[in-house]
């Protein structure tokens, strides 16, 4: 069994799919693991550091994907760059599939079975291969952290003989993994924190943290969350609610973090421009979901817009990948995790069990086909 790690094509991705820890474990696992020269290297990881974990350094992708029966990657990548893997490999990812069909397809069509880890199912066993909740983690620690730089002032209350400097005010908007990271990054930053969510069950979870939570907790707040977790959609009456009652506490605020997404929607608006206008200059919006539409109207993709007024909009991409080393090693752990479900222990050989939970809810194509119930529901 052979499993290939390439370097990722996109040269803003920081992020590496293996580290030499998750290496000596596929090692262990019976596996022949070949990387990429220099596919650690904006991780902190050296070639010389994958060797001595037991892993070959192959000099370019075509090297690395020969003959591989699994392959990690860290972003979707195109059906060229599946080009000379062998039929049938598992190619595993971030695969981002809502609205890209076409690009899921043309995997598809290339023989490789491609499984998106970001659908990983919300089920005990489940958890230790989590990537969004690894990665958003990370993300609602760095909008912080990004916030606070590009705030000009400091974030903790400071009393010295010269005069007293008030504590930031710091607002989260969607208390997911991420929100409640950059609530208690904030706190520990020293600022007074507030957060909101449409989901009734963040309310205890907000407060836990030292936060004071602020929704409209109304019959349709009391059912906002699916099974799942998430957030479901909210109808034009709900968001018209909640927006009038966050307007008047936006202008308030310092820091604003958003982390509204919905899985497979545009991201839902949580600010208008209206609201940045009414902001203090000097303030700070930070929009998590910018690749996504945004949930700032002014939000731009890659960038810093700054208002008339003075408010500077963050609109940074990847923000898991802004701490490389650490995302890196969590996204490794989550895809061994899964990759030990899929390997039969006595033959040491990729053996997908096909009827697994988990393997049912990731696969997205199988045999040239796409598989996923997602594709069938959007078809529908």
């Amino acid at each position: 069994m052979r499993i290939a790690v390439p370097t990722e094509p996109d040269a803003s991705e920081t992020r590496v799919a293996a580290t030499p820890e998750t290496v000596k474990k596929y090692v262990g696992l019976g596996a022949e693991v070949a990387v990429q020269a220099g596919a650690g290297m904006k991780s902190g990881i050296t070639d010389a550091d994958y060797q001595s974990a037991g892993a070959t350094v192959a000099p370019d992708a075509a090297s690395a994907l020969s003959g591989a029966d699994i392959v990690l990657r860290v972003k979707r990548p195109s059906g060229g760059e599946v080009e000379g893997t062998k039929p049938g490999a598992a190619v595993i990812a971030i695969m981002d599939p809502y609205g890209n069909e076409d690009a899921v397809g043309d995997l598809g069509r290339r023989g490789v079975t491609a499984f998106a880890m970001e659908l990983m199912p919300r089920i005990t066993r489940a958890q230790v291969m989590d990537v969004l909740s690894s990665q958003a983690n990370l993300a609602g620690y760095r909008a912080v952290i990004d916030g606070a730089a590009e705030y000009g002032r400091a974030i903790p209350m400071m009393m010295t003989a010269a005069g007293t400097i008030p504590a930031a005010r710091i607002f989260i908007m969607g208390v997911g993994v991420a929100g409640l990271q950059a609530i208690a990054t904030a706190r520990r930053l020293g600022a007074i924190v507030t957060a909101t969510d449409v989901r009734p069950t963040t309310k205890e979870q907000v407060e836990s943290l030292g936060a004071k939570f602020l929704a409209v907790e109304d019959e349709e707040f009391k059912q906002a969350q699916t099974a799942g977790g998430y957030a479901k959609q909210m109808s034009p009456e709900y968001m018209t609610k909640q927006q009038a009652l966050t307007a008047s506490h936006i202008a308030k605020q310092d820091i604003v973090i958003t982390t509204a997404l919905i899985p497979g929607r545009p991201a839902p608006r949580l600010i208008t421009a209206d609201m940045i206008r009414s902001m203090r200059p000097g303030s700070v919006i930070v929009d998590l979901a910018v690749e996504r539409g945004g949930n700032v109207e002014s939000a731009r993709a890659g960038e810093t817009v700054v208002s008339e007024n003075g408010v500077r909009v963050l609109g940074q991409l990847n923000l898991p990948g802004r701490l490389p080393a650490s995302a890196s090693a969590l996204y490794a752990k989550n895809l061994l995790a899964f990759v030990e479900t899929l390997i039969d222990k006595e033959t040491k050989s990729l053996a997908i069990k096909w009827d697994d939970e988990l393997v049912k809810a990731t696969a997205l194509t199988r045999d040239g086909q796409l598989v996923n119930p997602i594709f069938q529901k959007q078809a529908a």
